[in-house]
């Protein structure tokens, strides 16, 4: 059942803390293991040939309020871009997202991904933070209300921002995603007692189970209280569990008959989770939203091309 908790007077304005970045992909018409010696890889010198290359609008913070102004929500970015982005800063504003906060440092490179992918859709990445390393200079905004998520972002920035969340009152999702790694147990321990929501796919959340020696059943008890709080555990083609504090419930994944692309999906489902959140749906219904974005993403190659349908997720709702 489909549950609103409380309707607001105001339009809530929806605070992302994570990357602006370049995906630059390129497909290798091969297959890794076929070119890796599995007794020299103490020697690895491998190159790949790869005749197909695109660059493609990334970075966690984008993609995020990408989705989130498909959906008609009010939505600024926290975070930094390079000399090279300033007609990223250019497109984001245009399409809605307030970059007022968010900034260009001349003295770095934007946030640069290079993915090679195989014919077996196995990955290698390379990662350059650039201006992710200063993001943390970008400030939350305290006299709006709303929510926030910490998505992945230079380490500093995600503890600032967190803190600064917690100490403005505003509710936020911890998202560690690929930054889970830069975290201390300790760490982790106190971005969890400062957020309201976890999310996680299910192989960051056992890495986070294990850092933080308890199970994410147990690291919900930590979150700190709100009526709609938890964790949300995305498994792909598994679906979505959702443990909030009076339940716990899975929810099937999306059919989509012709999937072309995942990349971007978890920052589509973390869109429509804190859309929904932010109108004052319940954790389940939320989760429900976060499905249908994800297998709307799906459908479209890269982060940043997909068709938001706000009425289908209106109906889904209703």
């Amino acid at each position: 059942m489909t549950t609103k908790v409380a309707p607001h007077a105001q339009q809530p304005l929806i605070q992302v803390s994570g990357s602006i970045a370049f995906d630059t992909i390129m497909v290798f018409e091969g297959r890794f293991k076929d070119q890796i010696l599995s007794d020299q890889v103490h020697m690895l010198n491998v190159a790949f040939l790869t005749p197909q290359m695109r660059q493609e609008f990334g970075g966690c913070a984008a993609n995020i309020a990408y989705g989130l102004v498909g959906l008609g929500a009010q939505v600024a970015i926290l975070g930094a871009l390079g000399r090279d982005g300033h007609a990223y800063h250019g497109r984001l504003t245009e399409l809605g997202v307030d970059m007022g906060k968010a900034f260009v440092s001349e003295d770095h490179y934007t946030a640069q991904a290079f993915i090679t992918t195989d014919l077996d859709d196995n990955q290698i990445t390379a990662f350059h933070p650039g201006a992710m390393e200063i993001a943390w200079q970008s400030q939350v905004i305290t006299d709006r209300h709303g929510l926030g998520i910490v998505s992945p972002n230079g380490k500093q920035a995600m503890l600032t921002h967190a803190e600064a969340f917690a100490a403005a009152g505003i509710p936020f999702v911890f998202d560690p995603g690929q930054g889970l790694l830069l975290f201390s147990k300790q760490d982790l321990l106190g971005v969890l007692g400062k957020a309201s929501w976890l999310a996680v796919n299910d192989y960051e959340g056992e890495m986070l189970s294990r850092c933080i020696e308890m199970p994410l059943t147990e690291a919900r008890g930590l979150l700190w209280p709100h009526p709609t709080g938890g964790v949300v555990i995305t498994r792909g083609a598994q679906g979505v569990k959702v443990i909030a504090h009076d339940r716990e419930e899975s929810l099937p994944a999306m059919r989509v008959d012709n999937p072309v692309d995942p990349t971007g999906c978890g920052d589509a489902f973390r869109a429509g989770l804190l859309w929904a959140l932010s109108e004052g749906y319940d954790l389940t219904a939320s989760c429900r939203v976060g499905v249908i974005m994800g297998g709307i993403k799906v459908q479209s190659r890269g982060a940043q091309n997909h068709v938001v349908d706000r009425n289908q997720i209106l109906a889904v709702l209703s």
